[in-house]
């Protein structure tokens, strides 16, 4: 199958809105956590991806919020300021047992090592991938548009992940960017027709 190589603002602007089918699971208990990754390493391909509030002040930087995990029917929202450093998620993103696709994974492995020191472990970066099947667009929402003919919402991008509850809107977007990944590396590992 062929893929256009770009996109623009307006073609994707008239798409239809695509978001995860997956269940979404919040996480905030170490219980919870272990729950969640004993039922990701029954995945061979998982969705990543993670969250950081804005900062509109020059020089700062705020840590890590939220670490997404997605697999074929669900989606775990890992809380990670409330969660604190966990081995469990350590050892699965070091795994080398199950791969994880993201997009602009080397941010997210930056912002992960300031709230754990971790070695991240069979990863595929989406940016790099789609050049081999001539897609030259970097951005997640773009790259979903000429997969799928449809686009992910970035309206919740810049709202406040380290809120002491998440409302449903940003759940959703968090849970369908890490899917969004997963279903793109999918699609285009497809035989073609």
């Amino acid at each position: 199958m062929t893929y256009n190589s770009t996109i623009d603002k307006v073609e994707v602007a008239d798409l239809p809105i695509a978001r995860t089918n997956c269940k979404i699971v919040l996480i905030d208990t170490l219980q919870a956590v272990e729950k969640a990754v004993s039922d990701l390493y029954l995945s061979d391909i998982v969705g990543f991806d993670t969250e950081t509030k804005p900062s509109f002040t020059s020089g700062k930087i705020n840590k890590v919020a939220l670490l997404q995990l997605s697999s074929a029917k669900k989606c775990y929202l890992f809380r990670l300021q409330m969660l604190g450093q966990t081995q469990l998620l350590r050892e699965f993103l070091e795994s080398e047992k199950i791969l994880k696709i993201g997009l602009s994974i080397a941010d997210d492995f930056k912002m992960l090592n300031k709230w754990m020191n971790i070695k991240p472990n069979n990863f595929i970066e989406l940016q790099t991938f789609v050049k081999e099947f001539g897609i030259q667009e970097m951005s997640l929402q773009k790259i979903f548009a000429i997969a799928f003919a449809k686009k992910i919402s970035k309206k919740q991008q810049l709202s406040n992940w380290e809120a002491t509850t998440l409302n449903d809107a940003q759940k959703v977007y968090a849970a369908t960017d890490a899917w969004a990944c997963r279903q793109i590396y999918l699609e285009l590992i497809k035989p073609k027709q």
